[in-house]
């Protein structure tokens, strides 16, 4: 389908600004927040510009923006090489074990910094049992820092009192933004409500010249030239399509105004992607997507089938994952638990059920044989509101469904169920960008390191967070710490490169026509029926975006098809993908919250067409549970341990896809 052409003669034209600086971080999330505080420390002293730009408000953006309950990564006590090895055995044997390793040996330091700046951490009191924030401060426990015990909820978890944990990180990179800013004269290096959109190439044809975006709030276009990027704008959420339908049809696990926006961008950049198959499917409290995680590691709780039995011991499920898929079955990580989970549910075994009451009555049984029957009732008391609170800190609506449905934690089982998928690099997933490594660490292969540590294969474009590819369970804090990473690599690169002047192909008309097209067709066509929403010249973000969740669903291995795909289905959903993009030519925007919808969708199709062909080059199912190949149903190491690494030429719309070796670096 031809696309039209903004000539600006039925919408308002809106005020291009040109913001020049050296480093441009995009994404005010943990990544981003990390990568702005570690940044400004070094460019001050040389007198470099640092901005940061954010779709939302940095206090409360990315995942931990409702608040968090513990930090799942630091490593105190235990030892990194372990730490790569629990990653690498539950993402299925494949993952950059030099990015693993430096992220293990750096991302204590940001927990401390945490503790530091304010965030209540939990700590062991002296009779053993746990001490929330306030009360471990009170008590006048030491800080992580100093030696202080945290409360561990696993072995790589601690518990946290976090409904403020993103506002307490967000200031420490406000504060340091503002330092940049006085220090470089500067009248404005933090943007929030700016959406960056696309990646702009240099006239030179190897560099990023530019990222342009426009503000969700006011008539304005921005073009931000940058000697060096770093792109921490989260995973893709609202691809497939969700359990959740009507009125529930935005709730999600992940936060929903994560829309693929940073795969996008590197991929219109030319980077190089990495296990792009790789997605999470989160077993979550159905409907709400409240998380499971303090009920397994902290309360102990168990999930059984509806009969009480342990789907995971099953000896016939066991045995039969083993058979398909080796020894990764029997360290039984996230994905092969989702596995044994599905097939008790495929034989009628369902609903999944976690068993609260029992967990909470053991702790109470334990409370009062230790502490006797008044202060163990108290103890307990105090427990259930931290229950409680788990979920007011960061999934307030599974509270909100409780609440509802009269369940009480305490005395009411409640069903889990494995959600819709999600293409992230941060969390149980590592679906992201292949980047270059530190290179300082022994045994590092020559092709883990080509360049300076987090840069992609694009020179001068940095990744951190999730999109970072096979580099996962980073989780919030370990985040943070690849933002610091980034950041202080992308200094040295920028000093390194001092000569470098950005010049973008694009011109500001060109950039300012691209962006406001879905407003010039809207307003061109909108009369054309009584009904804007029904209009065959043009098609609303919303009915595109239900179309590109259908295809996901159907084709790609969503919940339709029990995560069920094969070459044939693939090869379908990506015909109809094709025609998806087409129409999106012709997607129409009649505000700027529309218009936001609309780069959404375009990031979302280009993020969902990667893992789409990600899953029909690798010929295995690598991650069942996650999903499955019909054709190929089982792990296959002889042909498929490997990196499955791809390059899309956006220029052409054309895809080269490739096997690259892994190494195992920790034995």
């Amino acid at each position: 389908m031809e696309k039209e052409t903004c000539t600006f003669s039925y919408c308002k034209r809106p005020e291009v600004t040109e913001v020049e600086c050296d480093l441009l971080i995009m994404g005010g999330g943990m990544a981003g927040c990390g990568a702005a505080y570690e940044a400004c420390r070094w460019a001050n002293e040389k007198g470099l510009k640092v901005v940061l730009v954010d779709k939302a408000a940095t206090d409360r953006s990315g995942a931990v923006a409702m608040g968090l309950s513990a930090i799942n990564t630091y490593v105190g006590e235990n030892k990194v090489e372990d730490y790569v090895k629990y990653v690498r055995n539950d993402l299925m044997g494949i993952i950059r074990e030099d990015l693993v390793f430096d992220l293990g040996r750096h991302v204590d330091n940001s927990v401390e910094l945490f503790e530091e700046w304010g965030l209540p951490i939990w700590k062991k009191g002296d009779d053993g049992f746990s001490l929330d924030g306030f009360q471990a401060a009170e008590a006048g426990k030491k800080s992580l820092k100093d030696g202080g015990t945290p409360v561990r909820s696993g072995k790589w978890q601690i518990m946290i009192n976090g409904e403020s944990y993103k506002v307490i990180v967000a200031e420490a990179a406000k504060k340091a933004l503002q330092s940049n800013r006085e220090k470089t004269g500067m009248a404005q290096n933090h943007f929030e409500r700016v959406f960056i959109v696309k990646a702009v190439k240099d006239t030179n044809g190897k560099d990023v010249a530019a990222a342009i975006g426009f503000s969700t709030r006011e008539n304005k276009i921005y073009s931000f030239k940058a000697k060096a990027m770093i792109c921490a704008t989260a995973g893709a959420v609202n691809c497939f399509r969700p359990r959740s339908v009507g009125e529930g049809m935005g709730r999600t696990w992940y936060p929903v105004f994560s829309s693929g926006s940073g795969y996008a961008f590197g991929m219109q950049a030319g980077a190089e992607l990495s296990l792009m198959e790789n997605r999470f499917v989160p077993a979550r409290f159905k409907d709400g997507y409240g998380p499971v995680g303090a009920w397994f590691l902290f309360f102990k709780a168990k999930a059984t089938d509806s009969f009480g039995n342990d789907y995971c011991a099953d000896k016939e499920y066991f045995d039969d994952a083993v058979a398909r898929y080796g020894d990764y079955a029997k360290g039984l990580g996230t994905a092969i638990r989702n596995h044994l989970m599905m097939r008790a549910m495929k034989d009628g075994r369902g609903p999944i059920l976690m068993q609260t009451p029992a967990a909470m009555a053991a702790l109470g049984a334990a409370f009062k044989e230790k502490l006797g029957d008044k202060e163990g009732a108290k103890k307990m008391k105090h427990l259930e509101a931290e229950a409680w609170e788990d979920f007011l800190d960061m999934a307030i609506g599974q509270a909100s469904i409780w609440a509802a449905t009269n369940i009480e934690p305490d005395k009411s089982t409640s069903e889990i169920m494995p959600t819709e998928p999600y293409l992230l690099g941060s969390h149980a997933g590592c679906a992201g960008f292949w980047v270059s490594g530190p290179g300082d660490i022994a045994g590092t292969p020559e092709h883990y390191s080509w360049g300076y540590n987090r840069m992609s294969t694009v020179p001068g474009l940095f990744m951190a967070g999730d999109v970072v590819g096979a580099s996962g369970h980073k989780f919030s804090s370990g985040s943070h710490a690849e933002g610091r990473l980034a950041a202080k690599a992308a200094i040295a690169y920028i000093l390194d490169h001092a000569d470098y002047k950005p010049a973008p192909k694009m011109s500001l008309d060109e950039i300012a026509a691209e962006l406001y097209l879905p407003f010039e067709i809207y307003e061109k066509h909108k009369t054309y029926t009584t009904e804007p929403g029904v209009n065959p010249n043009y098609i609303g973000p919303k009915a595109l975006q239900a179309r590109l969740m259908k295809i996901a669903d159907e084709y790609f291995g969503g919940v339709a098809t029990w995560y069920m795909t094969s070459k044939t289905m693939l090869e379908e959903g990506l015909k109809k993908l094709e025609m998806l993009k087409e129409d999106a030519n012709k997607m129409a925007a009649k505000d700027l919250h529309d218009l936001l919808r609309c780069f959404e969708n375009y990031h979302r199709i280009l993020s969902v067409e990667a893992h789409a062909r990600h899953i029909l080059f690798r010929e295995e199912s690598r991650y069942p549970g996650y999903y499955y190949r019909g054709d190929y149903n089982k792990i296959d190491d002889a042909n498929w341990k490997c990196f499955t690494n791809s390059r899309y030429d956006a220029e052409n719309n054309t895809w080269e896809l490739k096997k690259v070796p892994y190494v195992q670096m920790f034995k």
